[in-house]
C-alpha cells in the first residue's frame, strides 16, 4: 500500500525526538477543539503544564 501513497507524510510520534510529532489530522479550516480544560490546583495544574506543551509543540511544527 505504501507504493500507492497510503501513509505519506506520516510522521509517527516514536520516531520524534520527544515522542510527539506535533501533526494535524483535522480538515483544513475545522479547529482543534477543546475537550477538557484542567484548573490550576492539585493535580491538574501538572496536567495543565504537559497539554500546555503539546500546545506550543504543535504550533512550533506546524510554523504558526
Amino acid at each position: 500500500m505504501k507504493d500507492q501513497g497510503y501513509g505519506a507524510g506520516y510522521a509517527y510520534d516514536h520516531d520524534a525526538e520527544d515522542g510527539f510529532s506535533g501533526q494535524n489530522y483535522f480538515p483544513d479550516g475545522i479547529r482543534r477543539p477543546v475537550l477538557y480544560a484542567p484548573v490550576e490546583r492539585g493535580f491538574e495544574r501538572e496536567l495543565k503544564k504537559r497539554l500546555d506543551w503539546f500546545v506550543k509543540k504543535r504550533a512550533e511544527r506546524s510554523g504558526n
